[in-house]
């Protein structure tokens, strides 16, 4: 077989040599150690929590090491692909705090490695196939469908490996006489690697997470060039990573089982293949049955990323708990480190589980809860109006309305050792200070066990009659003791403990009728600041009407 007259016959319009593509893409100049990651997803138009679990592993490995971290657009399976794909793609990673130093954009591309979609590289990808079939290491497959379908039903029935290989491999040793008939006869094709591969042969590998491990070497001719002159995944993402410089490759464990494929290609291509980090699968706990699986688009709304802005999750908290997954030693690092950034934390791909990686929601609404507390009132208030801008108009218009009002009480126990925990999502501030809203406030009246109604309105009365919103927390609680002493509830909780047959109650019950009147509701931030922020005239506004509604 004359190899290079098949090349050119199949590929004519390919002028450049891979040494001349190489030239396009000189070798990145980085200190020693820097990695090179890369994002590639497909425009499908849905973005998950996979892919931002990934995408976590690869800035990290990229920016902690002073790399590079890029966006690859894989748009090769135009079935598939979207309209706005790319913009979901992009905008999903922004809102996630993850920024590209290079890579495809909404309006193109910025980087001197590109082009970033791989829908713009087919000529690129052509010159290596063809140095391939110059090589003998490729050739054209003029099979059709049918004759596919034909070989996978013997090997069924033969209860053999499915595939394209050996004796199935009925294209591999056409004749040159045989190859030119189809292709005068306008016969469509697909280029094949041709395997020297055995499934006898093992080959040793070191994966980033899995570790040591042996793989079966590929024996499959696989297609790396479809017949509209695309490249598959597979051969695509080989040059790239090679041109582009890629040093590490994050991707999930489903896609161990096409490693030795892609070692393969690298190796005949006489390239140094990247590191690969295959990471474990995001599983969670099915409600019904009890048992582990998958994260499923069809089952768990919380796969989507969008899920988590629609709901008022804030993006430090998903992050924070991702990494809690990521890497076994973030909780005791953040324990010991309460008021750092994240990216101060030294991530390891050693540290990472080689098996899946338990999903649970009510933890991450911990993590968040945590993550809220440590934010100042400003940055609280900023994220809230940001979300209630775009899920719940109403309610933005009344905490954007007053915003020194909106942040005192939000201020309200931030910040100490032992900050107040009371959101986990920007969707529970509403509920958290309605009743801070008259137009919002909807009390419950509901007593204390211990208190009468008609001791209710008394306390209310004696209260309104020596308010002042300026009263220290003491001060305060002097005026509790003496209402208590006033309507007969113990002023000390321990005397009311010792003889409780001797009081109606504690003075716990007199405040409680107080935060009852003013809040609405029997929990609440402190009352004495909650009160400082209502005024004057609205706490007195609130104490008559609850007297009046007894």
């Amino acid at each position: 077989m004359d190899y290079n007259r098949l090349a050119e016959r199949l590929f004519p319009h390919i002028t450049d040599s891979p040494e001349q593509i190489e030239q396009q893409y000189p070798k990145r100049d980085l200190p020693e150690g820097a990695k090179v990651t890369r994002m590639g997803p497909s425009p499908t138009g849905f973005m998950h929590l996979g892919n931002l679990y990934g995408a976590l592993v690869d800035e990290r490995l990229a920016h902690q090491s002073g790399g590079v971290f890029y966006l690859r657009i894989e748009d090769t399976d135009k079935k598939r692909e979207v309209e706005g794909g790319v913009k979901t793609i992009i905008e999903a990673f922004s809102s996630f705090g993850l920024q590209f130093d290079e890579g495809a954009t909404l309006d193109g591309e910025r980087g001197v490695y590109g082009p970033y979609r791989q829908s713009q590289r087919a000529a690129l990808y052509q010159c290596f196939v063809k140095s391939l079939v110059e090589r003998g290491l490729a050739y054209p497959c003029f099979c059709t469908e049918d004759e596919l379908s034909a070989a996978h039903a013997a090997q069924e029935a033969n209860k053999e490996n499915f595939g394209y290989y050996g004796k199935y491999a009925v294209w591999r040793d056409r004749t040159m006489e045989e190859i030119e008939n189809e292709l005068q006869k306008g016969t469509p094709y697909v280029i094949r690697f041709r395997s020297e591969g055995s499934i006898e042969n093992k080959v040793k590998h070191e994966d980033l997470v899995k570790g040591k491990m042996e793989v079966t070497e590929n024996d499959q001719d696989i297609v790396i060039l479809k017949s509209d002159g695309i490249p598959t995944y597979h051969f695509a993402h080989v040059v790239d990573d090679h041109l582009m410089g890629t040093t590490v490759v994050v991707r999930g464990e489903e896609w161990l089982a096409t490693l030795p494929v892609h070692l393969q290609l690298f190796r005949a291509m006489g390239w140094k293949a990247p590191k690969y980090a295959h990471t474990a699968q995001l599983m969670k706990i099915d409600p019904e049955t009890g048992g582990k699986r998958k994260l499923s688009k069809r089952k768990d709304p919380e796969l989507a990323l969008d899920f988590y802005y629609r709901e008022g999750y804030p993006v430090p908290a998903v992050m924070e708990y991702l990494m809690t997954l990521l890497n076994s030693n973030f909780e005791e690092w953040r324990r010991a480190n309460p008021d750092v950034p994240m990216n101060d934390f030294p991530f390891s791909t050693k540290k990472m589980s080689g098996s899946g990686a338990l999903f649970d929601i009510e933890k991450l609404k911990d993590v968040s809860k945590n993550v809220i507390s440590r934010m100042s009132a400003d940055t609280v208030y900023d994220y809230i109006a940001q979300w209630s801008a775009d899920n719940d108009a109403d309610f933005h218009q009344l905490l954007v309305r007053n915003p020194s009002f909106s942040k005192a009480y939000l201020a309200i126990g931030r910040g100490g050792k032992k900050p107040r925990k009371d959101l986990a999502l920007w969707s529970d501030a509403k509920p958290y200070m309605d009743f801070m809203f008259d137009e919002l406030f909807q009390p419950d009246y509901t007593l204390p066990e211990h208190v009468s109604a008609e001791d209710a309105k008394g306390i209310l009365t004696a209260y309104a009659a020596q308010f002042d919103e300026n009263d220290t927390p003491d001060g305060f609680f002097e005026k509790m003791k003496s209402i208590a002493d006033q309507f007969g509830f113990a002023s000390d909780t321990k005397v009311y403990k010792a003889n409780p047959e001797a009081y109606k109650g504690a003075v716990g019950d007199i405040s409680m009728v107080i935060r009852i009147a003013v809040a609405g509701r029997q929990n609440a931030p402190d009352l004495q600041t909650v009160m400082s922020i209502l005024g004057r005239d609205r706490v007195l506004d609130r104490l008559n009407k609850c007297a009046a509604a007894l």
